[in-house]
């Protein structure tokens, strides 16, 4: 299941590394704890061997053994621990205690002590060596004290004083995670109002938020939403422009559609109705031309926001001959000279979804448009270094150098009183050209007036 809290990752990501040092100073501390309770035994065996050795006496060539309550009251305690002791001489004798007693694996110096950990009568015990010299006894001769002890008594110290470190530990634990709980709370409640503000804000509203308050590992979060905004705002604006603008272009055909429909009802004559007929059929072809333009402009700006998702290859000269196909009659009826020219026979570019044509239709509509009757219109592609080159050249009137930004832009047409285009030809040619990673430039041909149009593909 993800686990989408911030709140909560924070928190994780905080007692995760604190988690982990408790649980190694656990196992640290349950060491130490093992450690502690070792030294705590050997330093009660020592003490409790020390008493015996110091009642041991040498008299008329024996050694005298007396074990003394006090030195096995040390151990005294409710874990019920067996303690057990046997003294020898350095020569082996057995002077007191158990025969079976372990033995240590070396024997101690004089006034020294051994502890080590051993079996007896199948429990483990620890076991301390301790060897005394006795006054009156000869010089080569000393008496080794040992006791052992189970380990019950160990076990329930060790246990003791690691379960209390751990105990101390979680309670630290649990108090830091409830101090990181309130203290993200309140380090997160200016992003709270931050979100609260943006659901209260009215669903027109564009303004950008304020990132005073905000956190500054925000600020660019906050930034980012107003620069969004601001494209959105952009994007709205242009939005509202391009309907009020169609809107205008389609009102003025079906204006004058009811104007001809009218003067066609009115008229007496069947000359005067096939007059209003033949104008109603172009004022029709015209918002037909009209529609359809703005539907494929629709279509190229969607494209254009996710061009990568949309790239195929395309065979640029067959599109040219199948645009040349359809704007023959076109040509013929202007007189115009429509020519190709191309090196290959076959050059890809990428096309974005299919409207490669669209912006070889729309181009050569312009340039046919444009070109007086009788006039030239010619379209090449070459392929450079690293480039396609689609290239539309007229001898029309041009584009004066002042306009040739403007003429992207949606509806806008130069000379409208004598050229009835929708005025969204070069729109839609600049949102493919967008759309398939392509760029486009406008100039003046060298040797006469008119217009040259290039579109650079990458190879």
């Amino acid at each position: 299941m993800q686990f989408n809290s911030l709140r909560g990752q924070l928190l994780a990501w905080l007692l995760l590394p604190l988690a982990t040092y408790v649980a190694f100073n656990g196992w640290v501390t349950y060491k130490s704890a093992i450690e502690m309770a070792t030294v705590v035994q050997d330093r009660m065996l020592l003490g409790a061997a020390r008493i015996i050795a110091e009642q041991i006496r040498y008299d008329d060539e024996i050694f005298q053994v007396t074990v003394p309550p006090s030195a096995l009251e040390l151990f005294e305690s409710g874990a019920q621990d067996h303690v057990y002791y046997r003294v020898t001489s350095s020569k082996g004798t057995l002077l007191a205690g158990s025969e079976d007693f372990p033995l240590p694996a070396s024997m101690p110096r004089i006034d020294a002590a051994l502890h080590f950990n051993a079996t007896f009568r199948d429990q483990p015990v620890r076991i301390v060596a301790y060897s005394k010299s006795v006054i009156a006894a000869p010089d080569d001769t000393m008496v080794i004290v040992e006791i052992a002890q189970t380990l019950h008594a160990h076990k329930i110290l060790s246990d003791s004083i690691w379960e209390h470190t751990i105990q101390q530990q979680l309670l630290i634990m649990l108090l830091v995670a409830g101090l990181a709980w309130i203290g993200m709370r309140r380090g997160l409640a200016p992003t709270m109002r931050l979100r609260d503000h943006v659901q209260n804000r009215r669903p027109s509203s564009l303004e950008p938020l304020d990132a005073t308050p905000v956190p500054n590992e925000l600020v660019p979060l906050v930034d980012a939403i107003n620069h969004y905004v601001g494209r959105l705002d952009e994007h709205m604006s242009a939005h509202d422009r391009f309907i009020a603008n169609a809107s205008h272009q389609l009102r003025t055909p079906l204006a004058a559609l009811n104007t001809q429909v009218d003067y066609g009802l009115r008229s007496d004559t069947i000359e005067g109705k096939n007059a209003a007929l033949r104008a109603i059929n172009g004022g029709v072809q015209h918002g037909i031309r009209l529609v359809n333009q703005l539907l494929t402009l629709s279509s190229a700006g969607a494209i254009g926001n996710k061009p990568q998702q949309h790239m195929r290859p395309v065979d640029l000269v067959k599109v040219v001959q199948q645009i040349f196909e359809e704007l023959a009659i076109v040509a013929q009826d202007r007189s115009i000279d429509l020519g190709f020219e191309c090196k290959e026979e076959i050059v890809h570019v990428a096309d974005a979804a299919g409207m490669l044509d669209e912006l070889v239709s729309n181009l050569v509509d312009n340039a046919l448009r444009y070109a007086p009757v009788g006039g030239i219109v010619t379209v090449s592609v070459e392929r450079q270094a690293e480039h396609v080159v689609l290239r539309v050249e007229d001898n029309g009137p041009g584009i004066p150098e002042s306009e040739r930004e403007r003429v992207f832009e949606r509806f806008y047409r130069i000379d409208s009183a004598r050229h009835q285009g929708t005025g969204l030809g070069l729109a839609i040619v600049q949102e493919i050209v967008i759309a398939s990673g392509a760029s486009i430039s406008l100039e003046a041909p060298p040797q006469h007036s008119g217009l040259i149009v290039s579109v650079r593909f990458a190879a």
